[in-house]
């Protein structure tokens, strides 16, 4: 069975259910990880006793919006459009990622999950070396093409065959508007001679990075290049602060069996579609024990 038949198969009541949206579960868990970043930078500004550490704990609070960026790219998180909208634009100026941009980018991989010539998540290939391995997970590589691909799109020289001519204006925009922001924030913290948001926000970033390229990689690497999404892409069983972190995301061949399901509907799914799943593990680290023992071999 493949994911179209294995969602054919379910009941037209279930369907229904499982792609019903609210607010509510957004709202909660945008409070809790919002809420959680405001607390941490407090105790960062207040300099709290091994306050250092703690930039590392913020920085995987912050570079992890990626997961409710992702889900209202997919306007899932949310059953308000308004909201999906503006909380994917304020999540991705935090961790340097376009909304809009992104949301392209995105729906192409859904659409082309593991196909080499048309994923752009393939247009840097997983690492099959401990050098290339090691580089990858730095995250030195993701920020410096999500620093080109916004300093390009913001000359207007957005050139991603994913992105349609008609939005290429509202590309141009978004970028414009994140570097006119960071450079505002930037001249405010010189003005009042405050380093706060460098070490509660861009030094947490950097250390937080390397954090969600582990997790990431778990999504497909090592999957098979098929078009069959309970194939193509892995399910890990985690423990429940990471599934909260990441917004479920960990339900991942769910996901993209059937992309239309909103985050907390994901357990629910996995229910249903476990004895279909081709590609599972138990854990993120068994999983890279697994990968970098193959890099050995």
């Amino acid at each position: 069975m493949d994911h179209r038949q294995f969602v054919s198969a379910l009941p037209a009541e279930t369907r229904r259910k499982l792609t019903e949206k609210t607010d509510r579960h957004g709202l909660i868990a945008l409070s809790v990880h919002w809420g959680a970043i405001l607390l941490v930078g407090w105790l960062i500004s207040e300099r709290a006793p091994m306050w250092p550490a703690l930039m590392v704990v913020q920085g995987i609070l912050i570079i992890f919006l990626f997961t409710p960026l992702h889900e209202t790219v997919h306007r899932t998180a949310f059953r308000t459009p308004w909201i999906n909208e503006w909380v994917a634009r304020i999540n991705g100026f935090l961790i340097l990622l376009p909304a809009s941009w992104f949301r392209y980018f995105h729906f192409a991989h859904h659409r082309h999950t593991q196909d080499p010539e048309n994923d752009p998540e393939l247009a840097a290939p997983k690492p099959e070396t401990w050098k290339r391995y090691l580089w990858h997970v730095s995250g030195l590589p993701i920020w410096r093409s999500q620093c080109e691909t916004l300093l390009r799109n913001a000359a207007g020289r957005c050139s991603d065959t994913f992105v349609p001519p008609s939005a290429q204006a509202t590309i141009r925009r978004e970028a414009r508007i994140m570097l006119a922001g960071y450079a505002g924030l930037a001249l405010i913290s010189l003005a009042g001679g405050t380093a706060w948001l460098l070490y509660a926000w861009v030094l947490p970033l950097l250390l937080g990075q390397p954090f969600l390229r582990l997790y990431l990689l778990a999504e497909h690497g090592r999957c098979a290049f098929v078009a069959n999404m309970l194939q193509n892409s892995r399910t890990t069983y985690t423990n429940r602060l990471i599934r909260r972190l990441a917004w479920n995301m960990p339900f991942h061949a769910e996901h993209h069996t059937f992309p239309a399901v909103p985050f907390h509907r994901l357990p629910a799914l996995n229910d249903l579609a476990c004895a279909e799943l081709q590609e599972t593990e138990n854990g993120y680290i068994p999983f890279h024990r697994s990968y970098t023992s193959a890099l050995l071999r």
